[in-house]
């Protein structure tokens, strides 16, 4: 059986285990503690990250990126009838969609106003070239699952999670990723995909007092995004915009994922 060795919130991760679950391949998971790593781990891992991928005959495979083509390539293909040129165009969108991961992880880490425009700005620019390729398909390019919405759900997911909990919105002003969004999360792949006391542990290292978003308390009226949040904060009363105390490092800070 194949084997993941994970640490709870990381959405690099959650991209693999996601795609295990798309096709239907059973799989266990070992989580580890980042901040004490076994020191087997360290033995099999080059890079000493999550997620690795112990196949069926026994390799460890580690890089998020190269555990993801070798399950597409290795077992029944999500898509089968793809050219070599579209292959290869899904798997650069894939990139993009994983190099999101870092920079939403900080953003979700800010603890001021500023900090957390200036990375939801970055956030942004992915959204908006995403926004002008999504067409008439239920998913990214098609109606059936692909290695591009396996890659954006893990930001997608978190996007999903900050707004229910905190009124803000990453995705805001981008109605086609929106619907994207609503797409992938019906699938119920973003739930089997991360671990029972994932949102604990996700609120826990987010949605701390120590974050600007931690501080926001969703009410139902009350819809935040980075052009708005001050005078929404001010408005109904939801966000304190100060903290006495150090935001966290977020997920990435200390080479844990990749």
């Amino acid at each position: 059986m194949l084997k993941v060795v994970s640490f709870k919130i990381c959405p690099f991760v959650q991209r693999i285990t996601a795609m295990l679950e798309a096709k239907g391949l059973p799989y266990e998971v070992e989580f580890i503690s980042l901040s004490d790593k076994p020191q087997w781990f360290l033995d099999i891992s080059p890079n000493g990250q999550v997620p690795l991928l112990i196949t069926e005959e026994g390799a460890a495979l580690f890089e998020s990126d190269a555990i993801a083509e070798y399950l597409e390539d290795a077992y029944p293909k999500l898509q089968p009838q793809l050219s070599a040129t579209q292959t290869a165009l899904n798997r650069a969108w894939s990139y993009l969609g994983s190099k999101q991961y870092l920079v939403q992880c900080s953003a979700q880490s800010s603890k001021d106003i500023a900090t957390l425009k200036e990375r939801t700005a970055k956030l942004a620019t992915s959204f908006a070239k995403v926004e002008k390729e999504l067409g008439p398909h239920r998913y990214f390019n098609s109606d059936e699952l692909s290695m591009v919405d396996l890659a954006w759900l893990p930001v997608l997911h978190r996007a999903q999670i900050i707004k229910e909990q905190t009124g803000y919105d990453f995705i805001h002003g981008y109605p086609k990723v929106q619907a994207w969004q609503h797409a992938l999360m019906a699938t119920g792949i973003a739930e089997k995909s991360v671990p029972e006391d994932f949102l604990e542990h996700f609120s826990n290292y987010y949605l701390s007092a120590n974050t600007l978003l931690g501080r926001c308390q969703c009410q139902p009226d009350c819809e935040c995004n980075a052009s708005n949040l001050e005078t929404q904060a001010a408005a109904h009363q939801c966000c304190e915009l100060t903290a006495s105390t150090q935001a966290a490092g977020q997920c990435g800070s200390s080479n844990c994922c990749g």
